[in-house]
């Protein structure tokens, strides 16, 4: 069992305008291991999306304090590729297009980088496995041969992070707002491509604003994080409540904690 752990986390990003840097985590935790799926919910600019980046490394956030563990590390000093060949895995609101770089290419690729020299992925164990993946995730097989993402609708880039998911079976997969865009019935192949790996062996980290992809990938955990901090967490009613009853009394009893805990 993998763990994936972020202890008293503080984020800033460089603000221009103020000509200082500005703190979005304002001191996050969460523990969360394999086999477990994990929601974090929140109002748009609270941090969710800061979060899932800063943990696969992106420059921009820079940690002024706190940790992120995985199994026990400090992978604060890893490089993106490093932390993505010790399995970690970040699915993006807004995925990246690559010319000249086939979906073929990319996913060899990316599977063969978690692998050792002598135990690189044959070609026909990769055309199997592709076309299992394909098939579940209903993607035609012209997709593969196209450039990555290139051209691709909203909808396509989504199922296509999903088979990436699928092909490179990471320890913990970060998904950012996988749903944005999607109609009901991509909402339901993708989350079926991401219930596909729940296991031991998987854990993830779902980052949405909608009670509805949780009706399809229903967690473990559920967090609501509010002004860069974690203020509650709970079970999968945790997100009908919120759906039902939106921020405000969360707003209002988040508030009253802060109180108290400045008069102690």
């Amino acid at each position: 069992m993998a763990t994936l752990e972020i202890k008293n986390l503080h984020v800033s990003v460089a603000d221009e305008e103020a000509n200082q840097p500005k703190e979005i985590l304002k001191g996050v935790n969460l523990l969360m291991r394999t086999g477990e799926i994990h929601a974090i919910m929140g109002p748009n600019g609270t941090g969710k999306s800061t979060l899932s980046e800063t943990i696969m490394g992106q420059p921009a956030y820079q940690v002024t304090q706190g940790d992120i563990l995985l199994d026990g590390e400090s992978i604060l000093e890893m490089p993106v590729d490093e932390r993505a060949r010790r399995g970690l895995f970040l699915a993006m609101q807004y995925p990246a297009e690559i010319q000249g770089v086939t979906n073929a290419e990319f996913l060899r690729a990316a599977m063969n980088a978690r692998r050792t020299e002598a135990n690189q992925i044959g070609v026909m164990e990769f055309l199997t496995t592709l076309d299992h993946n394909l098939a579940l995730l209903n993607m035609d097989e012209a997709m593969i041969e196209r450039y990555l993402n290139e051209g691709f609708s909203g909808g396509e880039k989504k199922r296509n992070e999903i088979l990436q998911l699928l092909m490179i079976k990471p320890a913990f997969a970060l998904l950012d707002e996988i749903d944005s865009g999607l109609d009901i019935d991509a909402l339901q192949v993708v989350s079926k491509g991401v219930n596909s790996l729940r296991g031991d062996q998987f854990g993830a980290l779902i980052i949405t604003h909608y009670q509805r992809l949780l009706k399809y990938i229903v967690p473990d955990v559920v967090h609501i994080m509010m002004d860069g901090r974690i203020v509650k967490t709970g079970g999968a009613e945790l997100a009908k409540q919120l759906e039902n009853e939106g921020y405000a009394g969360l707003r209002d009893e988040f508030n009253l904690s802060v109180d108290l805990m400045d008069e102690n």
